[in-house]
């Protein structure tokens, strides 16, 4: 039997109907809303600014142009700071202040901390914040952004790995049981017969230890009861006796007991090590495969520098900070604002046609050549300045340095006055010169004035040479090619230049008042910029390695950043990128494949990017 359910009209009861109505004004509420897209605001973005949900954050921090943005969740906006945290010392009392050289929060009980120096867990939240600011930047745009290519390789790998281990396991499985059979055998034989010849020879020792007793008792028997005249008979009895009694000879018959031959060292080993492991480095994902060109350099900021008089050379420190130098002693640190933040004061002057005399270590430290042609280097503090390299031949003028990320080595082009020749020469961490590239393969010299210096991803040492020529050689100092200019036949009057991500060497030609890409191997590609208005003649270059970003200085004081490399489409599995490093793709919209390479995007000029209205991508 069902019962039919009881329904209340709201409408005759009074009580109800007041209650809802309670109920709804006092609990309404808007909820925040993502920039991008109708999703629930988790992040801010501090440098747009626009709220942001999780995708549309993970995506923010992931593209190019806007990799270097500040981005915090929505409750460090509010300046919100959970503090009613229990304290595990006195669990009715929560955090309320931070020890700074115990590194631990404390609340009002701790007396242990009370002596020592305590801020705000606030402000002691954002100190720390600030010291892995680089540490978070580097997994929210590098890692995350890897994660899927790198979660594909492996998965490959693992499939890979299972079908090529498994006739090797097999192989094993039978190898290892026929060890198994052959030391069994072994231990079989030594019981049934190295140990019984231990017991059979004690049983003989035993007999034979009774025998001399029994002989002994003979002798002393004869001697007490036989007559004299009988002595000499009994005594050739007792003597025949012990010599006629067999000589026992133990020999132990071990023809089967063959570990020499059955059980070799070399064989076992060989049986073991049919997998040969190799030893590898960290899983990489090659540029080609995440990043491409775009259809043209697009610019992305532009600023004027006060406290110089041009820039011609560039060195970035991080994406908003860079140091720059004119002709005129100034060597200065600079943000996007283009105010000096820090000077150096005993740089070298430089040459009025630009050289690259300073260079960033890995520590963020500057290295430069100052007006002695010593090679300095600044701490990161910049409140220590030491002498790298000291210079010791008076006949030798260092022109340019460079220090290598992949190996940590600086490089130094020089320049001797007398020759008018010029070299590079490589020195270690320690300050240790352990390489000089002087001559090509014929004989002859490689360079005249070594005046900017650069390496690329393959470890070819890139000079951008007053001869007229950028000189490629390989790390072990073989000439590769020189450039001398476009193909038409036009000469080079090469100045700044720097490689990117994609291996291009990128160089600023004064003759054309360009800045002219070329690939790894010497081959001209494009202008990637022509002259303009503003910027008169093109001359220092900087690449950023961390935003992919170009800053191009000139000889007035104006510098300009471009964009002209974007990533790769979303990694979705409808167009993820092979991590063998086929960088073809299939977009979405048209469904068809592409083949990205070097020719097929032409980097548009200056004026082309300009004056296009197409929103960066």
């Amino acid at each position: 039997m069902t019962q039919t359910p009881h329904i209340m009209d709201t409408a005759s009861s009074p009580y109800i109907t007041a209650s809802s109505q309670y109920i709804t004004a006092s609990f309404s509420f808007r909820l925040h809303q993502c920039s991008k897209c109708p999703g629930d605001t988790a992040y801010y973005c501090v440098s747009c600014p626009c709220d942001l949900c999780p995708q549309c954050k993970e995506n923010h921090v992931k593209d190019l142009q806007t990799i270097d943005h500040d981005v915090v969740s929505h409750r460090d906006k509010i300046n919100y700071i959970p503090t009613q945290e229990i304290c595990v010392r006195h669990p009715s009392h929560v955090y309320t202040k931070y020890c700074e050289p115990c590194q631990v929060p404390a609340c009002n009980n701790c007396q242990t901390h009370r002596k020592h120096k305590k801020i705000v867990v606030k402000t002691a939240y954002k100190t720390k914040r600030q010291q892995h600011r680089g540490t978070i930047h580097t997994i929210r745009s590098e890692a995350l952004f890897y994660r899927p290519v790198l979660l594909t390789g492996i998965k490959a790998d693992v499939k890979t790995c299972h079908t090529e281990f498994s006739p090797l396991q097999s192989e094993m499985l039978t190898k290892a049981q026929t060890l198994k059979d052959l030391i069994n055998y072994v231990v079989y034989d030594l019981l049934n017969n190295v140990l019984c010849y231990f017991d059979f020879k004690h049983r003989c020792k035993k007999q034979k230890i009774k025998m001399i007793r029994h002989i002994v008792r003979l002798r002393r028997y004869e001697h007490r009861n036989v007559q004299p005249a009988f002595t000499f008979s009994a005594l050739q009895f007792l003597s025949f006796t012990k010599t006629a009694l067999p000589q026992i000879h133990l020999t132990l018959h071990t023809s089967q007991l063959s570990m020499t031959e059955s059980l070799n060292k070399e064989d076992v080993m060989e049986s073991l090590s049919a997998i040969q492991i190799t030893e590898r480095g960290n899983r990489r994902v090659g540029n080609q495969c995440l990043l491409k060109l775009t259809s043209g350099a697009e610019l992305h900021q532009s600023l004027t520098l006060t406290g110089v008089r041009g820039c011609l050379h560039i060195s970035c420190v991080t994406s908003d900070r860079v140091w720059v130098n004119d002709n005129k002693k100034n060597l200065m640190l600079t943000d996007t604002t283009g105010v000096p933040l820090h000077r150096v004061e005993d740089s070298w002057i430089g040459l009025y046609y630009g050289n690259g005399s300073h260079t960033v270590n890995s520590e963020s430290e500057l290295i430069y050549i100052d007006r002695n042609y010593n090679i300095n280097k600044l701490s990161k503090d910049m409140k220590t300045t030491t002498t790298f390299i000291e210079r010791t031949d008076s006949t030798w003028r260092p022109w340019s340095v460079y220090w290598s990320p992949s190996t940590g080595d600086l490089l130094v082009g020089m320049c001797n006055y007398d020759t008018k020749t010029g070299k590079v020469t490589r020195y270690n961490q320690s300050g240790q010169l352990t390489q000089t590239i002087q001559y090509h393969n014929t004989g002859r010299g490689l360079y005249s004035r070594p005046l900017y210096i650069t390496e690329n991803n393959n470890g070819d040492v890139v000079v951008s040479d007053l001869s007229g020529a950028v000189v490629v050689t390989e790390r072990g100092g073989r000439h590769r090619f020189s450039y001398t200019g476009h193909p038409s036949g036009s000469r080079l009057y090469p100045r700044g230049i720097c490689t990117d991500a994609l291996s291009h060497i990128l160089v600023c030609d004064n003759r054309t008042k360009t800045v002219q890409m070329i690939n790894k191997d010497g081959q001209f590609l494009s202008h990637l910029l022509t002259k303009s208005q503003e910027m008169g003649v093109h001359c220092g270059l900087g690449y950023d390695v961390n935003t992919h970003r170009l800053w191009v200085g000139s000889y007035n004081n104006k510098v300009r950043v471009y964009r002209y490399i974007t990533r790769q489409h979303a990694l979705t599995d409808e167009h993820r990128p092979r991590p063998d490093g086929d960088t073809r793709y299939t977009t979405p919209h048209h469904n068809k494949t592409h083949q990205l390479n070097e020719n097929e995007h032409r980097p548009r000029t200056e004026e082309e990017a300009m004056s296009s209205s197409t929103p960066a991508v």
